[in-house]
């Protein structure tokens, strides 16, 4: 085992199994339902809009994205929304909620080979029960030593859940495709940080790379192994 890294933290969305791609089909079909109100251009931005200001309500998630895609159709049409597109827009939220798992290349491999060398952690935001039974659909839940299902991933989240794990901030990983979540503030711990990217990416997960010797980018997990052994 690498001396000095000890500890592997794993994003869950996107990272680990499909997600994004599936907001992104749901909110196709929330600007055809609107359609006869407001363009795609005008949807899109007024519900990243809603979405920035009720992270502070709501949370990330599945809960969150359908009441801010509500809000913004009760915005746009000034309040005469009919009520198929609101029960619409909540089916089209269970469907989120109830959407078969669907495993990233790699992600398996990536997973067992380093459990069994190292103490590894999940680190994920979202919806409590939909993250939980998304790792029961995984296979991959007994592969970890922890998991951290939080509110939000800061500097101060990574230096707690590091902090008590084998080797302390200085000595983990944090591995995610977002450089705002999973990156910046890792290394803002202490820790290192590597960027693994996916085609589709939220607007709000957006920032610039950090300029540390503790940044990495890779084009896929399947490389992750083979640069854990190098920085161990």
């Amino acid at each position: 085992m690498a001396q000095n890294l000890l500890t592997i933290g794993f994003d869950a969305d996107d990272t680990l199994w499909q997600n994004e791609r599936f907001f992104k089909l749901t909110q196709a079909r929330f600007a055809e339902l609107l359609a006869d109100h407001a363009d795609t251009g005008t949807l899109d931005a007024r519900l990243l809009a809603a979405e920035r200001r009720n992270i502070g309500h709501y949370g990330f998630g599945v809960k969150g994205f359908v009441l801010s895609m509500i809000e913004t159709a009760i915005e746009v049409t000034e309040g005469r929304v009919p009520a198929h597109v609101i029960s619409d827009l909540l089916s089209a939220g269970q469907e989120l909620l109830a959407h078969p798992l669907e495993l990233l290349p790699h992600a398996e491999a990536a997973v067992r080979d380093l459990a069994e060398t190292h103490h590894i952690v999940l680190i994920t935001k979202g919806d409590l029960l939909h993250q939980e039974r998304k790792l029961a659909q995984s296979g991959l839940g007994d592969l970890f030593d922890g998991v951290e299902i939080v509110s939000d991933k800061t500097p101060q989240t990574y230096a707690r859940i590091f902090g008590a794990a084998p080797g302390g901030a200085a000595g983990a990983m944090m591995v995610g495709n977002s450089m705002k979540s999973d990156v910046v503030p890792a290394i803002a711990a202490g820790g290192w940080g590597v960027f693994v990217p996916q085609e589709l990416s939220w607007d709000l997960e957006h920032a610039e790379p950090p300029e540390s010797i503790r940044f990495h980018s890779l084009e896929h997990l399947g490389d992750l192994s083979a640069l854990v052994r190098d920085i161990g």
